[in-house]
């Protein structure tokens, strides 16, 4: 009896690309992953024309599968473009268009946003890209509901991502989504990279101000609330670890984290509680309180606010089968 073949995945190669935004799909989907017992995915990189595809540096690769082999998989992946302000060829258009009518799974990675909207396919939607292109996207493309914040975003099976390095977020979400957060979390120990990260981009975002010394003051009393969670934890009571009156702390670390301190607590709480839900069958209850939410009414309604979905169906979607009190 034939092995089961896992899902086909296909990522655009074009001229003038770098390395590592390729290099992120093919480690994710074209490692073979012996251990985890799974069928993985059948991995090909694609151009516009097969052949060879100048590459940053001066290498060359060269690739038998063109568009037609692109949109035929069940997943594809735009990794970046050439020029964020270029539109696409019609080829590239056709080729997306066609693959989403038969209801594939389209991937952007970084400025790969814009080959998406320049195909109309986040008209409509919302959508984010790199931090330094999302003024253009939403300029370019007035339809497409531009959000700068998330590391990643998925609409109605239209998938965009921030900078390059939070495709590696979007692909283990992806992995997540196919077989589960054991394997997908079994994916990110290999790479040594953490199942979920924290936050959104306002934290990479530069900013026109010099280094603050104040801001060790802040980032020892975020520690101290990781350690903290599940404690009630007043914006007064962070003040006073950062030896800060409140007034202080507020201004400064709005200015180092780009929010205000109960914001961020929400988003590390709703963080904490990720595991919990992926590999335990804690009541959602009891998780409420472990990650220091009063109520398990307020923690849905956080958790729903962060993740667009709610706990329970978060749950189903990402941990183990057996669900009690959700």
């Amino acid at each position: 009896m034939a092995e089961a073949e896992g899902p086909s995945v296909a990522v655009l190669a074009y001229h003038g690309m770098s390395a590592f935004e390729t290099g992120i799909v093919t480690e994710v989907f074209g490692f073979e992953w012996l251990e985890l017992d799974v069928p993985w995915y059948r991995l090909k990189i694609c151009a516009e024309r097969p052949g060879p595809v100048r590459m940053i540096g001066g290498a060359t690769l060269d690739t038998p599968y063109g568009l037609d082999d692109f949109a035929d998989a069940d997943t594809l992946v735009v990794p970046s473009v050439a020029d964020p302000t270029a539109d696409p060829s019609p080829e590239l258009v056709t080729a997306l268009r066609r693959a989403h009518r038969r209801g594939t799974r389209i991937v952007s990675i970084c400025s790969g946003a814009f080959a998406l909207a320049g195909a109309g396919l986040l008209d409509g939607r919302r959508a984010t890209t790199h931090w330094r292109h999302t003024d253009l996207l939403g300029s370019r493309f007035p339809r497409v509901q531009v959000d700068p914040s998330p590391l990643y975003v998925e609409d109605d099976g239209v998938f965009t991502s921030a900078g390059c390095a939070a495709g590696l977020d979007l692909c283990l979400h992806l992995v997540r989504a196919d077989y589960g957060a054991s394997v997908a979390n079994s994916v990110a120990r290999h790479l040594v990279i953490p199942p979920h990260r924290d936050g959104g981009q306002a934290q990479y975002i530069e900013a026109p101000m010099a280094p603050d010394p104040e801001n060790d003051h802040v980032a020892r009393s975020m520690a101290w609330a990781l350690e903290h969670l599940a404690e009630p934890i007043t914006v007064r009571r962070l003040a006073e670890v950062a030896a800060m009156s409140t007034r202080t702390y507020l201004r400064h670390f709005l200015r180092a984290t780009g929010t205000s301190p109960i914001r961020w607590l929400i988003a590390q709480r709703v963080q904490a509680s990720l595991p919990l839900l992926e590999t335990t069958t804690t009541p959602i209850e009891r998780i409420a309180t472990t990650v220091g939410f009063d109520t398990a009414v307020t923690f849905r309604h956080h958790f729903t606010s962060a993740m667009r979905v709610a706990p329970s169906a978060y749950r189903r979607t990402f941990g183990v089968r057996e669900e009690i009190g959700a």
